[in-house]
């Protein structure tokens, strides 16, 4: 290779001759410094004063705002020219970590650059090889942005000239054309490298703790870390039938069944959750991921009767605790991609959460579990596929208790989505589910000393029963109308119920609907429910329907009394009613501990509610519905009388939900609710004066 700058460029003896012209015409020019003019084509060069051009060996693409270009390969030398972000340059040598370029059409404009560690910690330029049939020529001024610095570190702009382009010769790309890029390394903090930033407290704009950008950028530049924090504070007033308790009151002389109705309750959960993801997830499902969620949970409760909270009724009317427990702990594998469009499948194992249909009827639970996950048709089809093994909960938290051993009860399920099924805007859900539940071996008493396992009825002996599910679940838009709808068809065997005290045959079925319009900023909503009931305890049938561990977001849910309540029946609240967040009347002894009770007397909800948007920020919620049992025969043998009437009663309900950052950050809800009751409840509790119920609620959700 000849002396630097001797045939870097092909127009170079052209423009020194044109410069020595000049001078000996006009001695005035000669004295004053020369100015760059434009540089002209290689067409109007004659060939004896053209140079051949040095082979290109690397293209360069700048990633600092501002590349510097030194006289020489060294830090101490002059800087003589500037490049902007972007520009793609042509090298013809190296010298360690400096690259030789050109910055002009003259001879003697070259220059070196060198590879170092930009503002945020990426390469000042990548580096490639040249591609075959690439010229050497100099760095595109990018609309005049490069310039140059004089000896006395005074600023020019130097002037290009480009050849004229005729669009027409130039063919139009090819659909399929591949698109010529540099890759950028870490592409997701180009926002600061602009100069951007951003507070770790916004998650609305980049934040490396909501996984926006790499945490490792330069080790491992597609691993991202999600932090969400949320506080669930929730407070609230309500009147239950309340036992009295059977060796002692703090009302001496009461001869009643049931004391003072109110009760309340003070709740506040710390929800954590921490996820590391590897992989882009643009467009395509993470190659991995790893959650652990744990919260933290404090609880205070008070209410009017001894041994309400507790089976010792030394303890008191008021309880106080606090609990840690593990909501979700899972690995996720992306197992593969079947499809351009990224439909896949993938495996989940851990702890996780569970719903196997769109309201919560069946099963909804954060269990250990291993799931088989994917997609197909480009999205139109979604599968789950898995087994899950209940985990024992604490008993005042509800929260999921590692220290026990794990439930002896297995659920089995699959379930498929057909999006636009049976017709466009409307999905549909198939679902097959077995639980499989062998608790059969010893009583199980909670921590406040109550027996949970087997239910307060009958013999009270330990049982288990298994049970297959057949269901269908659409949810969608038929023209104007919003639909939401489910059945189910319970199959199965009981070994040896408590109350019956023989083997049982389990045949019970479940239907419920919502059908709801929209006008403008009002949504007005119509509820349908039918559960079975059983018709005779005693017999070899079993026909009240029971879900695995229902959550129904139905009706109302959080704001209606009778769901939002358990509702004590019999053996001083051993069995209650109804559970907390349930709507099926099973008369379990806890929803969450307990076993799933085949012989209820079922229910049949009639209801309608409205949801208004009186504001962006502001939502009021309203619900009435008509409660009546189906059976009644299993509720006169528990409470050792006639069977009662079947009705249950209305429950009326209305909620507020405020949110004032027009997000889910900051939510606000306040409801009430009354349950009046019927003639069949009326019979149950016979003291008219816990009648009516009412619960009053505040709940406060901050979420970062």
């Amino acid at each position: 290779m000849s002396a630097p700058g001797s045939d870097l460029y092909r127009r170079g003896g052209l423009r020194r001759a044109v410069r020595l012209t000049l001078a000996a015409l006009l001695p005035a020019l000669a004295a004053a410094e020369p100015v760059p003019t434009l540089a002209t084509t290689p067409e109007t060069i004659p060939a004896d004063t053209r140079q051949q051009p040095a082979t290109p060996l690397f293209e360069l693409q700048v990633f600092v705002t501002r590349l510097a270009v030194y006289d020489a390969p060294d830090r101490n030398a002059t800087v003589i020219a500037e490049i902007p972000r972007g520009q793609v340059l042509v090298s013809d040598a190296q010298q360690d970590d400096w690259y030789r370029i050109a910055i002009n059409g003259a001879a003697s404009d070259i220059g070196w650059v060198r590879l170092e560690a930009g503002e945020h910690g990426d390469p000042s330029f990548s580096v490639a090889p040249a591609r075959p049939g690439t010229v050497l020529e100099a760095a595109d001024p990018a609309e005049a942005d490069l310039i140059r610095r004089g000896p006395a570190d005074a600023r020019r702009r130097l002037a290009y000239g480009l050849p004229q382009i005729d669009a027409s010769q130039v063919p139009p790309p090819a659909p399929a054309l591949p698109r010529e890029s540099v890759p950028v390394p870490d592409r997701w903090r180009i926002m600061q490298a602009l100069g951007f930033r951003f507070s770790l407290y916004d998650p609305y704009n980049q934040n490396v703790l909501k996984g926006d950008l790499p945490v490792l950028q330069h080790l491992a530049p597609d691993l991202f870390f999600n932090l969400g924090l949320i506080s669930d504070t929730t407070f609230e007033m309500r009147g239950l039938p309340t036992p009295v308790g059977p060796q002692t009151t703090g009302q001496p002389g009461r001869l009643d069944i049931y004391g003072d109705i109110d009760q309340s309750t003070f709740v506040e959960n710390l929800i954590v959750n921490l996820s590391l993801v590897q992989g882009n997830t643009t467009f395509r499902p993470p190659d991995y991921e790893f959650r652990i969620v744990p919260v933290f949970n404090y609880n205070r409760s008070r209410v009017e009767e001894e041994r309400a909270l507790r089976v010792d009724p030394v303890r008191g009317v008021e309880r106080s605790d606090k609990f840690v427990g593990m909501q979700e702990l899972f690995i996720d594998k992306h197992l593969r991609n079947v499809s351009e469009r990224y439909d896949f499948d993938s495996l989940r194992v851990g702890i996780q959460p569970l719903q196997l249909d769109f309201r919560g009827f069946l099963f909804q639970d954060n269990a250990l579990a291993i799931r088989l996950f994917g997609n197909r048709d480009n999205n139109r089809w979604q599968y789950n596929l898995g087994w899950a093994r209940r985990i024992e909960k604490d008993t005042n938290s509800g929260l999921n208790d590692l220290s026990q051993d794990l439930r002896d009860d297995d659920v089995f399920f699959f379930n498929a989505y057909r999006q636009d099924f049976p017709r466009l805007g409307f999905t549909s859900q198939f679902v097959f589910a077995h639980n499989e539940n062998r608790e059969d071996a010893a009583d199980y008493y909670d921590d406040n000393g109550f027996l949970v396992r087997p239910a307060v009825m009958g013999d009270v002996r330990p049982h288990d029963y298994r049970v297959t599910y057949l269901g269908y679940n659409g949810d969608g838009r038929l023209g104007r109308y919003g639909l939401s709808a489910s059945a189910y068809l319970a199959l199965g065997e009981d070994e040896r119920h408590p109350l019956a005290q023989r083997q049982q045959d389990i045949q019970a079925f479940f239907t419920a609907a919502e059908l709801s319009r929209d006008f403008d900023w009002i949504r007005l909503r119509g509820n349908f429910l039918y559960a079975s009931g059983d018709k005779d305890p005693f017999n070899d049938t079993a026909g009240g329907f029971d879900a695995i561990l229902e959550n129904p977001q139905f009706a109302g849910a959080d704001t209606s009394f009778f769901i939002r309540q358990a509702v004590p029946l019999v053996g001083g609240g051993g069995v209650a009613l109804s559970g907390r967040n349930g709507v099926l009347p099973s008369l379990r002894s806890s929803k969450d501990k307990g076993q799933s009770n085949f012989v209820n007397p079922g229910l049949t909800l009639l209801g309608v509610g409205a949801d208004l948007d009186v504001l962006p920020t502001l939502r009021v919620l309203g619900n009435v519905s008509l409660l009546r049992f189906n059976e009644t025969e299993v509720l006169g043998v528990l409470r050792n009388q006639k069977a009662p009437n079947e009705s249950l009663g209305t429950d009326f309900s209305i909620g507020v939900q405020y949110r004032p950052l027009f997000s889910q950050n900051i939510v606000i809800t306040g409801s009430l609710a009354a349950l009046l009751p019927g003639e069949g409840l009326r019979e149950l509790y016979a003291n008219n004066k816990t009648l009516p119920l009412y619960s009053g609620l505040l709940n406060v959700i901050l979420a970062y």
